[in-house]
């Protein structure tokens, strides 16, 4: 893609309204087929003008400002200097590109385009042996070993970074953080397998390993195998707690101990957390609050009973109360449990201070389809045209209306293809759902997931970053920075009335206000817009 093409490629992507959209002959693409009529019916003038409004409505603010000694008349500058609200990616790759110049290049984005990074805490990378928690970084966390490393996505602790390092650095730079996970589930990239080792006794483990399933170190994510699953089926909770009463205690110890320990730890050296992942499902009818000890989870098998209710309690106790504690979860299939949840909590007691709303789109197939207008073809493609329809993301947050702060806390847009068309797809997708969100009065802050092409977990697509792979930008980044940078960022000259009064509205945020005073000399002062 040659330069010339990058940049109206680049230009394209911060435009939202099709009628404005231009592709040049030379980059070997028709105008009208970048998206389609029936998306652009989705886009269509009468949403942009509904999300402008709102925008104004829910992110701007009147301000008022007095500047002593300045007199009527003279021209102030107004310059925003940050957000109120959180614009953040993971920054999962810290150090591990294989190049300090593209890491360099990575890091520079928090503080930048980032006001906020997701760091990863997930337990059996963050604790892979018992009681040695990787707070603190080793070699094989140096950017040495990994410029050195011929196969980086094979090792353990790829997109685990230690987390001391990343939060020192992010620290330093003014970003906020955000802990991502304290508990999850009991398979997938969560829960370590010497944790079931370690929570089974004497006759409890024979049982366990022999009549439910196979040891985890076995088995990896696969806790189950498919022999093991009828037998795990008829029983009833109560037989699981009558066979494995010390393996539930154990484990609920284990919970407890785990965010408490990280808690003392950092106290409030990070802003906030997402304390429970992915647990609405299995809230469905009460289902986690059994009465006894374990429960039969809908995706990870055994957990211990109410154990979103018990993780929320003990974070409580444990993190100061600044801390902002999140649930998490990727509604769109469950919209209806996933507000029944967070309302069940909040009436016994949990401090929920913001909901966690994901959203990924990982198939190229469903965001092509999402672009060609094509009907879609199956549950995955219809799932993925919901979550970029503005009719259906209005309804959804109607729904989910639990009068907490939303957090759209892991976004995943991917290109279709590598082509220039692909790349304004994934731009134009970007930009519209950005702007809608930010609209939302409840939505306090938008995380990116994957920012740089080809460094997601096993799965996730490769090309749904920001940055290609030799962080070079994509024009998805061109459209986001353009919206932070550019048309979110108040930036303006007023005069001063009466009194030394400026009045101004702008985004809510920091500013700087500057001005000359009589005798020529430059005179500032801060104030706060909310």
């Amino acid at each position: 893609m040659g330069k010339t093409v990058l940049v109206m490629l680049a230009v394209m992507a911060a435009c939202a309204v099709r009628a404005e959209v231009k592709i040049p002959r030379s980059a070997a693409e028709d105008t009208d087929k970048v998206m389609s009529e029936k998306y652009w019916s989705y886009w269509n003038d009468e949403v942009q003008k509904k999300i402008d409004a709102d925008i104004e409505a829910n992110r701007k603010a009147d301000a008022d400002v007095i500047l002593d000694g300045a007199p009527e008349g003279t021209e102030v500058n107004v310059e925003q200097i940050s957000h109120d609200f959180v614009f953040g990616a993971h920054i999962f790759n810290f150090d591990q590109l294989g190049d300090t110049t593209l890491n360099n290049m990575y890091k520079n984005q928090f503080g930048t385009l980032f006001n906020s990074a997701t760091v990863a805490f997930y337990w059996n990378k963050f604790e892979m042996s018992s009681g040695r928690p990787r707070y603190a970084g080793e070699y094989w966390d140096s950017q040495h070993f990994w410029n050195n490393c011929p196969n980086p996505e094979e090792q353990l602790h790829w997109r685990r970074p230690p987390t001391d390092p990343v939060i020192d650095y992010l620290k330093d730079r003014g970003v906020r953080v955000h802990g991502h996970v304290l508990i999850w589930g009991s398979r997938f990239n969560s829960i370590p397998a010497w944790l079931f080792d370690k929570c089974l006794e004497g006759a409890e483990r024979e049982k366990f390993l022999n009549d439910i399933m196979q040891s985890p170190i076995k088995f990896g994510a696969k806790c189950f195998p498919e022999k093991y699953k009828p037998l795990f089926d008829e029983l009833e909770v109560s037989d699981l707690d009558k066979m494995f009463p010390k393996f539930a205690d154990n484990l609920k110890r284990e919970f407890a101990l785990r965010i408490k320990g990280i808690a003392e730890y950092y106290k409030d050296r990070v802003d906030s957390w997402d304390v429970v992942n992915e647990s609405a499902p299995d809230s469905v009818g009460n289902n986690m609050n059994v009465g006894g000890k374990l429960m039969k989870s809908r995706r990870y098998k055994l957990m211990p009973a109410d154990y979103t209710y018990e993780g929320f309690k003990v974070a409580q106790s444990a993190f100061p109360r600044s801390v902002k504690l999140n649930i998490n979860d990727s509604p769109y299939s469950c919209i209806q449990a996933y507000a029944d949840q967070i309302k069940n909590l909040l009436k016994r007691g949990c401090k929920i201070d913001i909901v966690g709303i994901q959203m990924h789109i990982f198939s190229p197939a469903s965001i092509s389809a999402i672009a060609s207008g094509k009907d879609p073809m199956n549950d995955s493609e219809l799932a993925a045209f919901k979550q970029i329809d503005p009719q259906h993301v209005w309804k959804m947050f109607q729904i989910v209306d639990t009068g907490l702060p939303v957090h759209m806390s892991e976004i995943t847009i991917t290109a279709p293809d590598e082509t220039p068309r692909g790349g304004m797809v994934q731009a134009i997708i970007a930009r519209n759902v950005y702007r809608l969100w930010f609209s939302l009065k409840p939505v306090m802050g938008i995380t990116w997931w994957n920012t740089v092409d080809g460094c997601g977990y096993v799965g996730e697509p490769v090309l749904s970053g920001l940055f290609t792979r030799s962080m070079q930008p994509k024009p998805a980044y061109y459209a986001l920075n353009s919206l932070i940078n550019g048309e979110w960022k108040t930036n303006l000259k007023v005069k001063v009335g009466k009194g030394g009064k400026v009045k101004f509205r702008g985004f809510k945020g920091k500013y700087v206000l500057s001005w000359k005073d009589s005798g020529g000399n430059v005179r500032r002062k801060y104030a706060y817009v909310k």
